[in-house]
């Protein structure tokens, strides 16, 4: 309470009036409401925008759970948005555990494709996959299909095997024939699992730089423009009422300062 209202007070006092209890300035809840406004949504932004950034899967070709005739010659698998080359990873493995991705991914726009060896056997394949983002944060998932015939050089071999068998006991060059496509066969898995695994270790050792989108700092600086503007125009008020207030005080005092005098 102020001193120059204390006499006021007590005039009011000795009159029987109660006094009135001061009400506390509008613009300080309009201040904290501001504050805590402006709080929330730095909050939320800097909470959001990280998350944001990070790659989600739209869908594989094979479909996860889905059955083809044959494995294709590639898997693919897209996503919304485009994902790092350094660090992504796809391994392709075969329901008798043999590795038929080949070779380092490759990307297209928002799609990241892995070649497959040329033997492909029937059965089901599992795909793991492991993608960094496009902000540097990477993400990995599984998914499968079943093939339901085999594909390939040893395929074919066999299956002429099987047509032209002969009743009697096999040649000398059908008997050096199944060792041959065994040979390549070997050579052919043995490869992609190398490969696969220089992804790996490159994937386990090196990360993409971050990316943060320009948007956040500029959301930031107008929360921060229309705090100030906003609080220097209720100082500017509450100055205003104080200085209204004071004269009306002092207009007051006067009759009450007087009536002692008078009588």
């Amino acid at each position: 309470m102020r001193p120059s209202s204390r006499p006021v007070l007590a005039a009011a006092a000795r009159r029987g009036v109660a006094p009135v209890a001061a009400r506390p300035a509008p613009w300080t809840a309009a201040l904290a409401l501001l504050v805590a406004l402006a709080a929330a949504v730095t909050a939320l932004l800097l909470t959001a925008a990280p998350a944001s950034a990070h790659n989600a899967l739209r869908s594989t070709d094979p479909a996860d759970g889905s059955t083809v005739e044959a494995a294709p010659a590639q898997v693919t698998l897209t996503f919304d948005q485009a994902a790092l080359e350094l660090g992504s990873e796809v391994v392709v493995t075969a329901e008798d555990g043999t590795v038929v991705s080949a070779g380092p991914v490759q990307l297209a726009d928002t799609s990241v494709v892995q070649p497959l060896a040329e033997d492909r056997p029937a059965g089901a394949y599992r795909v793991d996959w492991r993608v960094t983002s496009a902000d540097g944060h990477p993400i990995s998932g599984t998914f499968a299909f079943t093939a339901t015939t085999p594909v390939g050089p040893a395929a074919a071999s066999a299956a002429d095997a099987t047509t032209t068998a002969p009743t009697t006991a096999p040649t000398e060059e059908a008997q050096t024939a199944t060792p041959t496509a065994e040979a390549a066969t070997t050579s052919a898995t043995d490869e992609p699992t190398e490969d696969a695994a220089g992804a790996g270790e490159a994937a386990g050792t090196d990360g993409g730089p971050g990316r943060g989108g320009p948007w956040l700092p500029i959301l930031l600086i107008v929360a921060v423009i229309v705090t100030v503007f906003t609080v220097a125009t209720l100082r500017r008020r509450r100055r205003r009422g104080d200085r209204e207030g004071g004269s009306g005080e002092g207009t007051g005092a006067g009759p009450s300062g007087g009536g002692p005098t008078a009588g």
